[in-house]
């Protein structure tokens, strides 16, 4: 029983030192988390149980490589395997919809689209994720507008009084975000599909 009390670094240490055991536990403690995870995504048992399998191999396969290195937060990192491994299962079954990277391509559109199914939903989710971290890299300013506007939903006015600038100068922060967002994309050559 002490072992359950066990810190999941500990565990995840524990195993790389060879102590089979500990992964045991590790697998018992979050499988219903992942596998709920899994199998609201794809709505179907034995995929499940395979990307859920899949999501375990490659655990064990980092694990044992050395390349573990999220200090703590096994749960997050096993659900960002197994949310790739979803993409990637849809990906295979081309059952993703495809958006061209072009100039009349609205980023936002995407997210705000309330009638996406599972699969899209989780590509949007994938897409959100990505986004976020490119807007992390804008100018303070910037970041701040385009978070006020987009996240938050605030006007261009409540931003003016919020920020102390006028509204213009909020416009411009916008304007500018958003192309410098698009560089960012094109630049790091994220593909926006699914």
């Amino acid at each position: 029983m002490y072992t359950q009390k066990l810190d999941d670094s500990i565990l995840v240490k524990n195993y790389i030192d060879g102590n089979e055991r500990a992964l045991e536990i590790l697998i018992l403690r979050h499988k219903q988390r992942i596998y709920s995870f899994i199998y609201s995504k794809v709505q179907d048992r034995d995929v499940t149980e395979d990307i859920f399998q899949d999501t375990f191999i490659k655990i064990i396969n980092t694990l044992k490589l050395g390349k573990y290195n999220e200090e703590g937060k096994f749960l997050p990192w096993s659900m960002r395997i197994a949310h790739n491994l979803v993409i990637d299962f849809f990906r295979k079954s081309n059952r993703m919809p495809t958006f061209k990277n072009t100039d009349e391509f609205d980023i936002f559109s995407v997210l705000g689209d309330p009638s996406l199914n599972a699969e899209k939903e989780l590509i949007k989710n994938q897409i959100h994720a990505d986004i976020r971290k490119l807007v992390e890299k804008l100018p303070e300013d910037q970041k701040e507008v385009l978070n006020m506007r987009i996240y938050r939903e605030m006007s261009f006015k409540e931003i003016s009084e919020q920020t102390s600038v006028s509204i213009n100068t909020a416009l411009g922060r916008m304007r500018y975000a958003l192309i410098n967002l698009r560089k960012m994309i094109d630049s790091n050559n994220i593909i926006l599909t699914n």
